[in-house]
């Protein structure tokens, strides 16, 4: 068939298409699939780098969750975050504050103070064992406010810090636990001092005195004497047994029964 064609001023004929038209279907598909291979790429880059995303995303979540299950406390303080002291300026005051260990292990707790000229803690230190709890308190030394200005229910710039480690069951607490083992250390709380005024009657003055009287009757109870379950002993060296004083009304049985036989 005949291609359409136009005349030229100098009687050549000119074909309306340059090219055959496979080589132009071919040059279209190559450039598609050119064009498909290069979009391809892009799309595979892209996803390759939105999964880098999500595995730092998820790298960076693991690494959060870690920090978390590494702080977790190991001691449940009551009050949480404060120590409340009854306004007595002048006087030695006390607070108390109830540790209890919440951990599967026995831990180890030390106070430590901002103040330590005026104040001081009772026990400093100690080890409870699983679901063991304590009270301990802590003496203040309240000084006479500038201008004599009365000091209520406000903070004082004095801070409490207590500490926790991890030990194993049958060691003896000393504060050297806690430098030989300063990467296991962990900050449970920062706690800070509160006055209360004595002379107005408040839910958090009530239970002061109240773990105030309890630390007091645990601290009697430890210093009374464990009582002796083992064999008496009378004057010197004279130890009295029950099976030897059942065998001596015995034989002095036996022996009056004699006599009287006879």
């Amino acid at each position: 068939m005949a291609v359409a064609g136009e005349k030229s001023p100098d009687g050549k004929v000119w074909s309306l298409c340059r090219m055959p038209f496979w080589q132009t279907s071919h040059s279209a598909s190559s450039s598609t699939a050119s064009a498909s291979t290069q979009s391809l790429h892009q799309v595979n880059q892209s996803h390759q780098h939105v999964e880098g995303s999500n595995s730092g995303h998820s790298s960076s979540v693991s690494f959060v969750a870690r920090s978390i299950l590494l702080t977790r406390h190991r001691l449940r303080l009551d009050p949480a975050s404060k120590l409340y002291f009854p306004y007595e300026p002048g006087k030695q005051v006390r607070s108390a504050i109830r540790i209890k260990n919440t951990s599967r292990s026995n831990v180890a707790f030390k106070f430590q103070t901002t103040a330590p000229k005026s104040c001081f803690m009772r026990p400093p230190g100690g080890i409870l064992s699983p679901g063991e709890s304590i009270i301990a308190t802590v003496f203040k030394f309240v000084e006479h406010p500038e201008n004599n200005e009365r000091q209520t229910d406000q903070r004082s710039k004095d801070k409490f810090k207590i500490l926790s480690l991890k030990v194993k069951a049958g060691i003896e607490y000393v504060p050297e636990l806690f430098e030989e083992q300063k990467d296991q250390v962990a900050i449970e709380r920062i706690l800070r001092v509160v006055f209360l005024d004595v002379d107005r009657p408040s839910p958090a003055l009530e239970k002061l005195r109240r773990m105030l009287s309890e630390a007091e009757a645990a601290l009697e109870a430890r210093k009374k004497p464990p009582e002796d379950t083992g064999p008496r002993i009378v004057g010197e060296g004279l130890v009295i047994d029950e099976w030897k004083e059942r065998r001596e009304r015995y034989l002095a049985r036996q022996q009056v029964e004699g006599v009287d036989s006879v």
